[in-house]
């Protein structure tokens, strides 16, 4: 715009005279006003100013008659009144600035300033303006609020009734890259915070639901946005009115305040009530201690560029009155804020958490209530940006989600502390230890994480739960801590031979470092026990629902059944005999290396008689090969090939050639050594197994029960499928995960793995969710 000389222009305001001084010395009557001069220019200076190039693209308009400026404070981005430039009162001459009553107070009141010279501006013009402006401002801002609507955010059980965050967009009916603030609102049940919220933002219209009813008219949590303020605003049901849930439902409220920006606490009693104090003091501890943490670690996980915790809300305590001064009118030398901390400080509650607190009072001595004070204080809150910046509707989503994810779940009436508003009760693990009763100190859901269950104190030994669980000493002195366990068998082992071991040599101790420690019937006798020599104990707690200590792994009864459930299905489908069935896959599972396999025999190796199915095969001791009865009836000791002096089954050459020494090396002896111990025992399990006919006979879960390992639900209390809740039936088997001890068909638990943490080196049939889970226990 440039600057063209007019003499209609001179005596359209005779009052105003040009602030610039740049060509006119002040003298001339004032025709343009620069905005970005923040002054009013005569025709000569907006001339002359306005040809530098800097400042050429300045916007600047036409004085008309009755102009009153804006007022230079109120321009600027640090604004007091956000959104409403305020027409200036008076001119400082000295500072050269326009000034409205409200920034000539703040900024003239007191010091040297005081004594400046000022120019008044007619105030009738001005506040003719001012009205006109605020009209049209308020108008504006009616019609921006006209179609706006309260959706149901979380209902009375913590349950979030948006799906995601574009449906939590899609209701608030804003832009998804608009920045926002959150505002929301606490105060007991009936003190008017749905009507509070309607006359501040929303001009009266009811947006929230309101009503004149006894019962509570907010249930849950509503939520509205302001286009005006770019805010989204939640309203909150009010204290000391549930009856229902009341522990979760004092819960939410915490995780609402944790995603405010700005907390509103309106209260109608004519005199501050303690619980106001407790509420805010205690809200402040429990942020601190439980929420500030998570908000970190959701920030983190969802790569927000915007953190959620630098510190809490700021808060606005809205104290209505009608018979009693306003707090701080007794005393005005003293603020209400400091006078707030006072009561925070005599009543043992500290509010650090909250980034300031301050106090806006209103006395209604006849209705309508006022909210404009509580409005501009809103205003000039949501100005500040130095703590809590806007952020996307999509982060006030996730952040919420992230709350209610990790703090959910049903609070038991006996863990309600009256004491506090927010007891830790509300945050933390609600699992007792079964043995000592104490409680887990992590905050609820941390299993979700992979986190295990912790307590502040030791834990005490409780014979019902046997919770002593044994570390290897060697590890430990060498600085690690290795947990061991008990079982039958190592885990070099094969699983019959490793049974065989069990029965000869007794359970087995393994470290996964030092290999196998102790073994309980190693000698004959003098066996010592293994806390006074390989390792260390320690009680642990039992936590419901978790193995933490796995002392009962001795499950040789039921690894006897498994094979003898295999051996009965083989011995259907072939048609055989069990009993010499039974006695030729053992004798093969047992075998010393040099024996050939019965598999492999298929007549005599003398004189050449076929072998018919029920016929016995004899293996000499001595070349190990397969004989009938009749050519291998004689005995003498084979000590070369491990048997000691007792005498032995051999062949008829083998007992003729008794002076003659076998060639064995040292390194067959010593492989064979250990598969002979698996042998002696297999010998005297054949002498009993014309018992096995009947066993297989008689259906195996008649049994199940007494080789059941401890951990193992009982075959009578499994009714159906612990995963798809298929009932058992004659066609629908039972089968036991060797990981979790639950009841499964088979189709649930096909899969197989090894869980050395019970006790099983070699795979085994697992359900498929342990089949899932991480390590080599399936129980971490």
């Amino acid at each position: 715009m440039s600057a063209q000389t007019c003499p209609a222009d001179k005596g359209l305001n005779p009052g105003l005279m040009c602030q610039e001084s740049y060509a006119c010395s002040g003298a001339d009557e004032a025709v343009f006003e620069c905005d970005e001069c923040c002054s009013l220019q005569c025709l000569r200076c907006e001339e002359e100013l306005h040809r530098q190039e800097r400042l050429r693209n300045h916007e600047r308009i036409r004085l008309k008659p009755g102009h009153v400026p804006y007022c230079d404070p109120c321009k600027g981005p640090n604004g007091h009144s956000p959104g409403v430039r305020q027409r200036a009162a008076v001119r400082c001459q000295t500072c050269k600035i326009n000034l409205c009553l409200e920034c000539q107070k703040r900024t003239h009141s007191g010091g040297n300033k005081r004594r400046h010279p000022v120019t008044v501006y007619h105030v009738a013009k001005v506040q003719g303006l001012l009205e006109e402006e605020e009209l049209d401002e308020e108008t504006r801002r009616k019609k921006m609020t006209e179609k706006v609507v309260s959706f149901l955010l979380v209902d009375e059980n913590e349950e979030i009734q948006v799906t995601n965050e574009e449906d939590f967009i899609r209701k608030l009916d804003c832009k998804p890259d608009q920045h926002l603030k959150v505002v929301s609102i606490f105060g007991n049940t009936g003190d008017g915070k749905s009507h509070t919220l309607n006359h501040t933002f929303f001009y009266g219209r009811e947006v929230f639901k309101t009503s004149p009813a006894q019962e509570s008219c907010t249930v849950g949590v509503w939520a509205a946005y302001d286009p005006v303020h770019k805010v989204a605003v939640i309203d909150t049901e009010g204290l000391l009115g549930a009856t229902v849930n009341l522990s979760q439902r004092t819960r939410l409220l915490l995780k609402v305040l944790a995603i405010s920006d700005l907390v509103i606490y309106r209260t109608h009693a004519d005199r501050l009530h303690n619980d106001l104090f407790k509420f805010l003091g205690d809200a402040s501890e429990a942020y601190l201690k439980h929420f500030t943490k998570e908000l970190k670690a959701t920030t983190a996980r969802c790569g927000l560029d915007v953190p959620l915790s630098t510190l809490g809300p700021a808060v606005i305590i809205f104290h209505e009155t009608v018979h009693t001064q306003l707090l701080g009118s007794d005393h005005p030398s003293e603020v209400p804020e400091k006078l707030i901390q006072d009561r925070f400080r005599k009543l043992g509650r500290f509010p650090e958490a909250f980034s300031s607190i301050h106090y806006k009072g209103t006395r209604t001595y006849n209705p309508p209530t006022d909210f404009s004070g509580l409005r501009r204080a809103l205003e000039q809150q949501l100005e500040n940006n130095t703590t809590r910046s806007p952020r996307h509707p999509g982060v006030i989503f996730k952040a919420l989600k992230a709350l209610s994810d990790r703090f959910s779940g049903e609070i038991p009436d006996d863990q309600m502390a009256h004491s506090s508003f927010f007891p830790d009760e509300y945050f933390t693990c609600s699992s007792l230890c079964l043995s000592c009763g104490a409680g887990c100190k992590n905050s609820m859901n941390h299993g979700k994480e992979g986190v295990p269950h912790e307590a502040k104190s030791r834990c005490r030994y409780s014979h019902q739960y046997d919770n002593r669980v044994y570390t290897c000493k060697a590890c430990y002195e060498r600085g690690k801590e290795v947990s061991v366990v008990p079982k039958t068998s190592a885990s070099t082992d094969s699983p019959w031979m490793g049974l065989a071991k069990y029965a000869w040599s007794g359970y087995v101790i393994e470290c996964p470092n030092c290999g196998v420690v102790y073994r309980s019937r190693q000698y004959w006798f003098g066996n010592q026990d293994p806390v006074d020599t390989v390792v260390r104990t320690e009680i642990v707690h039992v936590w419901p629902g978790t193995d933490g200590f796995l002392k009962d792994n001795n499950n040789a009864a039921q690894r006897l059944l498994d094979g003898m459930n295999f051996m009965a299905q083989s011995v259907s489908e072939l048609s055989l005999g069990p009993t010499k069935a039974v006695t030729s896959w053992l004798t093969d599972q047992i075998a010393p290396a040099y024996w050939r396999p019965n598999s492999q025999i298929l007549s005599c190796n003398k004189c050449a008689t076929s072998f018919k199915d029920n016929d016995t095969k004899h293996h000499c001791r001595a070349c190990g090969e397969g004989f009938c009865d009749s050519c291998s009836s004689k005995t003498r000791p084979v000590p070369e090939r491990g048997w000691g002096p007792a005498p032995v089954r051999v062949c008829d050459n083998c007992y003729e050639a008794r002076n003659v020494q076998l060639d064995v090396t040292e390194a067959q002896a010593d492989d064979e050594g250990g598969t002979l111990i698996a042998r002696k025992v297999g010998e005297a399990v054949q002498s009993t197994l014309g018992a096995v006919v009947t066993a297989i006979d008689i259906p195996l879960g008649l049994v199940k029960d007494a080789a059941r390992p401890a951990y193992w639900v009982p075959d009578h209390e499994i009714l159906h499928c612990h995963s798809c809740r298929k009932e058992f039936s004659i066609k629908l088997s039972k089968h036991h995960c060797r990981a979790c001890g639950q009841g499964f068909c088979d189709e649930c638990s096909h899969d197989r793995r090894a869980v050395p943490s019970r006790g099983w080196d070699h795979p085994v049939r697992v359900c498929f969710n342990c089949n899932k889970k991480p390590g080599t226990s399936c129980l971490e």
